[in-house]
């Protein structure tokens, strides 16, 4: 499949019910006409073993959970490991691009960014250097043009590993921002987390570094949806690493998804436009290899249901799916040559809330 083959996809949103809350410290449950059914699919992903460790699923419909379901311990340097439970603070690794994207709309809502501005990189001002030609959208996209490379093992060359634990830890977006072009920007499809961590930048020279960030971050995400859990990690410049970095707790993580699945709205308010949330779900490029669509820093399936994710290393996904009303979130640890039957797995969930399934 080439990019001219783009599946077209009317973004879709569900309202809450009115007779279900929303999720505060606790979240509305319940049970699946085929609870029996969905449970065995479940048991799959903890006893699989090329779906490898996992720790914790959670798979909601209508705004209910159906099921939630921990596994494994955590490890800690300085304290005996803890097993992992409801309060346990997951690591998104990549699903905080998606969470950016909800920052930036924010800005975008407001006047203060523009998908079609040149991007704001003071190293780029030169008007000789052809990187200043790249604008918000591309980044968004990665379609920047970058020659970032996002090789994730050790012994490789990799600038993933290099920004994140090497000489670029201290300063993720200036160590991305002197990667060169490999490409005309806007024409080809990286995936690369040091452009995510230049949005990072961008949105931190807006709203402020450090503890301004932190704040706007609380402000604007996670106060609104009571997510009391959540922990950004910043680097030593006051830039939120973007690409990698949210701890939280999986039904907190969840509650992001249903901010998506009802398009920008949370108990009343809307916490970004309907037009930005949209953006999430319309396919831009192809990832040749697994024939999934990437769009505005989330992911897409193209499959009948309508199914976009926040896709973490490992194999973290809060899977947002409008045809049902649900979401399907997974943590744990699958190698990526294990992805196919990852997706496979959340295939048959899907199947399985699909079956009598009546919108409210």
């Amino acid at each position: 499949m080439t990019e001219s083959t783009l599946p077209l996809i009317t973004p879709r949103f569900v309202a809450q019910a009115k007779d279900v809350a929303w999720p505060s410290d606790v979240w509305p449950r319940g049970t699946h006409p085929h609870q029996l059914d969905l449970d065995a699919v479940v048991d799959e992903m903890f006893s699989r073993d090329e779906l490898a460790l996992t720790n914790a699923v959670v798979v909601i419909q209508k705004g209910r959970v159906l099921v939630e379901r921990y596994a494994g311990v955590m490890e800690f340097f300085d304290r005996p490991a803890e097993a992992i439970t409801a309060s346990s603070a997951l690591l998104s690794w990549s699903m905080a691009k998606s969470m950016l994207h909800l920052i930036i709309g924010t800005l975008v809502d407001e006047g203060r960014l523009d998908p079609d501005q040149f991007a704001p990189v003071p190293e780029w001002h030169d008007d000789d250097d052809p990187r200043h030609r790249i604008r918000m959208r591309d980044l968004l996209a990665m379609r920047d043009g970058l020659g970032f490379v996002e090789e994730y093992e050790i012994g490789q060359t990799s600038d993933v590993i290099e920004m994140l634990f090497g000489e670029g830890k201290q300063d993720v977006a200036a160590y991305t921002a002197r990667v060169a072009l490999a490409h005309e920007p806007g024409t080809f499809f990286n995936y690369s987390s040091g452009t995510t961590n230049l949005l990072s930048r961008i949105v931190a020279d807006v709203v402020g570094h450090a503890d301004a960030y932190r704040e706007y971050l609380t402000r604007r995400l996670f106060s609104p949806l009571g997510m009391k859990s959540a922990e950004p990690t910043f680097d030593d410049t006051g830039v939120w690493v973007a690409s990698s970095y949210v701890h939280a707790s999986a039904l907190d993580f969840a509650k992001f998804g249903l901010l998506y699945l009802r398009g920008g709205e949370w108990n009343g308010s809307q916490l970004v436009s309907r037009e930005w949330a949209a953006s999430a779900q319309t396919p831009l490029s192809v990832e040749e290899e697994s024939g999934s669509f990437y769009s505005w820093q989330w992911w897409v399936t193209g499959d009948q249901y309508g199914t976009y994710w926040a896709s973490g290393y490992e194999g973290q996904m809060i899977s947002v799916v409008p045809a049902l009303d649900a979401l399907v979130l997974r943590f744990g640890h699958t190698a990526a040559e294990n992805y196919p039957a990852l997706y496979a797995w959340r295939s048959r969930v899907l199947d399985v809330l699909a079956r009598d399934y009546a919108p409210s």
